[in-house]
């Protein structure tokens, strides 16, 4: 819509501006044409990347925080303005914040002209995908207002505590009933929580379904504890009342008023956030207090996590792959080697097995690092085998490789590749990381052995299923963890069990290895069953190539 001049000076206008700006959540602008100025909201400078709230050189200024693919079309649109082809300015683009990062905004404005002569734009900026001062459907504040609070309340009173709430599983909801009925979720959820809020407490919608009570009244974490478990039977009783025709579960983080007092807003949103993912993790429909012992884990996980994806994009600098002797029991003699992968960085040096691989099949890095893995092993087993032609190298596969890469394939590949016959190569699956069955699993064994390879099944006794794995994937070799063997060592009833297992095995045509023998004791003991194969720090431990060639390849 075009606007006659109607004697308000631009001047008159800019202060105007500042009367309005403390009152509002959005930013009033001004763009004078003929003098080449614009005039913001002065708040506008805390939340994006402007120069001034107040410049010359309108467009040259834009392009300095303006998202850069976003200014071409701004410029076209206020091209049109100017020349008169459009009387109205109404644009979704992007700002830059001072940290760089791209906020979107709706750019409105109505153009003012004085005897067909385009004079200046005012209008207003919006922030399109700013969070909601409040939630209609669950009738409460939202996040800013809970910022509000926090910031206003934790100093003066550090007692009293924090308790974050979150549906579990509610994307289900909302996929097998509709968003209609999850939001009279959401809102039912929000009246059984108000239900049980106490005098001086405060409730907020956090986000999507989570809830968070702000105490700062003189209570414990006991009473917190308490209130959750409230909650909960109310949700429960809601559900029984509701004829169960959905059925849903609550979890909870606490934070104590004085972590609280202690941490910025964002840092208590993060504790809160993690204390909340704790009780999920922990199985849902529980709380947990949050533990500084227990997140500083859970920071090195996420460093760690990085550290490895850093690693496999720089050619897997920091990974390692160490041999281990495996022995024939009757001989006493070398017949081959396990590798092991080994992972160290400058920060945390040498990591764990236990630690990182765990994070290697989360987040699928298991995948080009067991690649790299098998290649490196079989390069190993080909340069021994010069010296040693039946030298054996064990390999192991994660369930990860198996259920999301082409992993028969692969192994195929390599061993083609490094010249390595195939009959010397020994596959291992961790039975401890079997679940349940699953065809691609299964499979395994029959398609590795129409190649020529073998299979062997490593921490035996440690999983979900071991006799039914013993049919399905039908394993040449059976590896006994070290906690079986040192049971079996230090107790007779142990003992038989595992030799009643050894008998089983071996009826089969199976090959057992033993695997934690750490001395000559423990060999004698374990040779009564008897192993086929031996394996453990008696005989070597994990070494890198150039070593393990040194000592056991002559």
């Amino acid at each position: 819509m075009v606007s006659e001049f109607t004697g308000l000076t631009v001047s008159q206008i800019c202060e105007t501006i500042d009367i309005l700006s403390p009152c509002m959540d959005d930013f009033v602008y001004v763009y004078d044409f003929i003098n080449d100025f614009y005039y913001i909201s002065p708040l506008a400078v805390r939340r994006f990347r402007l120069p001034d709230h107040q410049f010359n050189n309108v467009i040259k200024n834009f392009a300095t925080f303006v998202y850069p693919s976003d200014l071409p079309e701004l410029q076209a649109d206020l091209d049109e303005i100017i020349s008169g082809k459009k009387d109205f300015h109404n644009m979704l683009y992007r700002w830059l914040s001072p940290d760089n990062d791209p906020i979107w905004i709706n750019c409105c404005g109505s153009l003012v002209r004085h005897e067909g002569t385009p004079l200046y734009i005012l209008g207003c900026i919006n922030e399109v995908g700013n969070r909601q001062q409040a939630d209609n459907v669950s009738g409460l504040l939202g996040f800013p207002a809970l910022q509000s609070y926090l910031l206003k309340k934790r100093n003066n009173q550090p007692q009293g505590y924090l308790l974050r709430l979150g549906l579990d599983d509610f994307k289900e909801i909302n996929e097998k009933l509709g968003s209609d009925y999850g939001d009279l979720i959401l809102k039912h959820t929000a009246k059984c929580i108000t239900a049980c809020l106490l005098p001086d407490q405060q409730l907020f919608r956090a986000m999507a379904d989570e809830y968070v009570i702000v105490n700062f009244s003189d209570r414990s974490m006991e009473d917190a504890v308490e209130q959750y478990k409230n909650i909960r039977k109310t949700i429960d009783d809601f559900v029984r009342e509701n004829n169960y025709e959905v059925v849903y579960t609550i979890s909870g983080g606490i934070l104590t008023g004085a972590q609280i007092a202690q941490s910025s807003f964002s840092d208590a949103m993060k504790f809160s956030e993690f204390s909340l993912n704790e009780a999920k993790r922990q199985g849902k429909n529980c709380c947990y207090v949050f533990n500084s012992e227990h997140y500083e884990k859970f920071l090195r996980r996420l460093k760690l996590s990085q550290l490895l994806r850093r690693a496999v994009t720089h050619n897997f600098k920091g990974f390692e792959a160490y041999l281990q002797p495996l022995v024939d029991a009757d001989t006493n003699t070398l017949y081959g080697a396990e590798s092991l992968m080994r992972f160290h960085t400058e920060e945390f040096g040498m990591v764990s097995p236990a630690e990182f691989i765990p994070l290697l099949e989360e987040t699928g890095l298991i995948i080009p690092v067991g690649r790299w893995m098998l290649n490196t092993a079989l390069n190993f087993c080909h340069e021994i085998q010069k010296t040693l032609p039946g030298f054996k190298i064990s390999i192991n596969v994660s369930y990860v490789q198996v259920l999301k890469s082409n992993i028969v394939a692969e192994i195929i590949s390599a061993v083609a590749k490094h010249k390595v016959p195939p009959s010397t190569v020994i596959i291992e699956l961790t039975e401890s990381g079997l679940v349940e069955p699953d065809s691609r699993i299964t499979k395994l064994g029959a398609r590795l052995k129409e190649k020529g390879l073998h299979l062997a099944l490593d921490d035996f006794g440690t999983g979900y299923s071991n006799f039914h794995y013993l049919n399905e994937l039908k394993p040449d070799i059976i590896k006994i963890d070290r906690t079986f063997t040192l049971k079996a060592i230090s107790n007779d009833y142990e003992f038989k069990l595992l030799s009643l297992m050894s008998n089983m095995v071996h009826s089969m045509d199976l090959r057992i290895c033993v695997e934690g023998i750490e001395n000559p004791g423990e060999l004698s003991r374990m040779k009564a069953l008897p192993p086929d194969y031996c394996q453990g720090y008696y005989f070597g431990r994990p070494c890198p190539f150039n070593e393990f060639s040194e000592r056991f390849v002559v």
